[in-house]
């Protein structure tokens, strides 16, 4: 499956030139001409990698890119800059950029460094635990290579019982990840929630420590 990348570009005749270099090597790629457009296609759409130019219109690509992350979007990101002033290369790392290159550049020097980066991604973005691989990026888990079809509640629980493997996990700990103050989660909810990913997984044991909490044992 091909790796996803916005491009954030306003110049137009080299944004299509990007594209075109992009698409050539086998990427899938959203091109945008403003911040704007960018910022409203990643709440649609998941990206594997954001290549984000800084002067564009409505939206700059630093605090673009300071938006996602303080909604803890982590897609991995190089800036396209012209800029050599320290000052604002360091605001971009500041605000959560991975890598930069500076126009013009080398179309061999930024395929290489994507590469690096989705490797990178890549390998720190899949957890084996046990006979599952959490999918952190894109929230899923399989088991044995199958996806699990889980709701995303279920989801969320089952990453917490994953991460305590074979330790028990207080139902206040699930109670609080799981649900915000004013969401009113329960303990019966938790129950419910148990019940169906016990249903989709029969044959992983989820032990109830009455009065504790729960734990995924194997």
């Amino acid at each position: 499956m091909s790796s996803k990348i916005l491009l954030l570009e306003d110049d137009l005749l080299f944004g299509e030139t990007l594209l075109d270099l992009l698409v050539d090597e086998g990427y899938e790629v959203s091109h945008f001409l403003n911040g704007k457009d960018a910022l409203d296609a990643t709440f649609a759409a998941k990206y594997d990698l954001y290549l984000l130019d800084i002067n564009v219109p409505l939206i700059d690509g630093i605090s673009l890119l300071g938006e996602l992350r303080s909604a803890d979007d982590m897609t991995p990101t190089i800036f396209l800059t012209s800029h050599t002033d320290k000052e604002m290369l360091k605001k971009g790392f500041m605000n959560g950029g991975d890598d930069y290159i500076i126009k013009p550049f080398d179309n061999e020097e930024l395929l290489l460094r994507l590469q690096a980066l989705l490797k990178r991604s890549v390998s720190q973005q899949h957890t084996r635990i046990g006979p599952f691989v959490h999918d952190a990026f894109h929230k899923t888990i399989t088991y044995e290579g199958k996806k699990l079809e889980f709701s995303k509640k279920e989801y969320e629980l089952f990453v917490i019982l994953l991460n305590n493997v074979n330790n028990t996990v207080p139902k206040e700990l699930i109670l609080q990840e799981l649900w915000s103050a004013n969401e009113g989660g329960s303990e019966g909810a938790i129950r419910v929630y148990i019940n169906r990913i016990k249903q989709l997984l029969p044959q992983v044991k989820i032990e109830n420590i009455r009065g504790i909490g729960y734990k995924l044992v194997f």
